[in-house]
């Protein structure tokens, strides 16, 4: 694939949703799997976009790309989502140029975070780079940017305590649990997923609530087995999920299925139990959240924490920030620098040209200077590296 190498800086865009003005049930409709991203990188090049990523997350979808338009980029995230334009349109942040520039900064340090600092989303912003640098939508000037952010968000994280502490989303959950149940480890848990965050919950349950009556349920049965026998649990098939949930007290669900997985009628003839659910889209059905007896918290609810460990991250933003300004600084230095060379190389060439030969139309080989009475000629050779001695 073509991609442009006098990309303007003017022409970048980042089209997104995110946890701030969007419940995760909508932010659910316009979130993109694998199979959707291969399908739009298939489609830009009909809206001539040659040069874009998708980052989409739990708590955001963004699309960043090159682009005349906005439009454009936010007509791709439609044509393969569940939900509509209008929605999105209505619901969307627009950045351009330097402003989408800064936000990409922002997002990678975890300053636009749900959860202040957290660090989860520099992995997912290099595997969603990866993807489509793999399919050819990434030129020198987006792999450029994306270098510096990465260098960025490296930089922050060692010279500020933005993500110190243990603060996440997975953390919360087992916060919450905690919390509600004076003796958690006399309570039987039920995990439904073994994902990166399903992982990262069971290991913080077992690590923080002193637990291992924790039973695990994954679509693919080893992997589940697999961690079950790293952490001495036990697991389950996904045919013995209603029986397993009408068995446990804690039900926490990290599943990343397009349709609920937890349904109403997994809960006959239960009652007081807590339910979990921090997957996006919302992997339980609407109507077991209206069951007596029982508790349910999805992922905003779990983002809300407010303790010492996010005020302490508070008072390292403007340390962050500096850092940030550096590195846009540096970008943009390259940037400038980069549109001149198109001058450089022309400069470059007629340099050559006049040392190739610089005095157009002599002989290139007897040069003649004439003195200041312009009677005498002076036959000149060493005076003029390159030439023959003038005869």
């Amino acid at each position: 694939m073509h991609i442009r190498v006098d990309r303007k800086i003017s022409e970048f865009w980042v089209v997104g949703i995110n946890y701030k003005k969007t419940e995760a049930s909508v932010r659910g409709q316009f979130a993109i799997n694998s199979e959707q991203y291969a399908n739009i990188l298939s489609l830009a090049p009909g809206c001539d976009i040659n040069e874009l990523f998708i980052l989409s997350t739990c708590n955001r979808t963004e699309i960043y790309g090159f682009a005349q338009c906005s439009e454009l980029l936010m007509s791709l995230i439609c044509s393969e989502s569940e939900g509509d334009m209008t929605t999105f349109s209505k619901l969307a942040y627009i950045k351009n140029g330097t402003g989408a520039v800064e936000h990409l900064f922002n997002v990678s340090a975890g300053l636009d975070s749900q959860i202040l600092g957290d660090f989860e989303i520099l992995g997912q912003i290099k595997s969603a780079v990866k993807f489509s640098k793999e399919k050819g939508f990434v030129g020198s000037c987006l792999e450029r940017l994306v270098n510096s952010v990465l260098q960025s968000s490296k930089a922050i994280k060692t010279k500020t305590n933005l993500s110190g502490g243990t603060v996440s989303v997975a953390f919360a959950a087992v916060q919450y649990i905690k919390e509600h149940f004076e003796v958690p480890a006399n309570k039987k848990i039920l995990l439904v997923g073994t994902g990166k965050i399903g992982r990262n919950t069971c290991k913080n349950m077992v690590d923080y609530l002193g637990t291992n009556n924790i039973t695990l349920i994954n679509r693919t049965e080893e992997k589940a087995a697999e961690l079950a026998d790293e952490l001495k649990l036990k697991c389950a098939s996904i045919e013995q999920l209603s029986a397993e949930i009408s068995s446990s007290d804690i039900i926490v669900i990290a599943t990343n299925a397009p349709v609920p997985t937890i349904l109403k009628s997994h809960f006959e003839n239960s009652s007081n139990k807590l339910v979990i659910d921090m997957s996006v889209p919302c992997n339980v059905e609407e109507d077991v959240k209206k069951l007596d007896g029982l508790t349910f918290i999805g992922v905003d609810e779990l983002s809300r924490i407010k303790d010492d460990t996010l005020q302490m991250r508070q008072a390292e933003v403007p340390k962050a920030l500096d850092i940030i300004k550096e590195h846009i600084d540096d970008f943009m230095d390259w940037y400038a620098m980069r549109k001149n060379v198109p001058v450089l190389k022309e400069a470059k060439n007629k340099l050559q040209q006049l040392y190739s030969n610089p005095f157009p139309g002599c002989n290139a080989g007897h040069v003649t200077v004439y003195g200041a009475d312009q009677d005498e000629k002076i036959q000149k050779s060493d005076q003029y590296p390159g030439y023959k001695n003038a005869q």
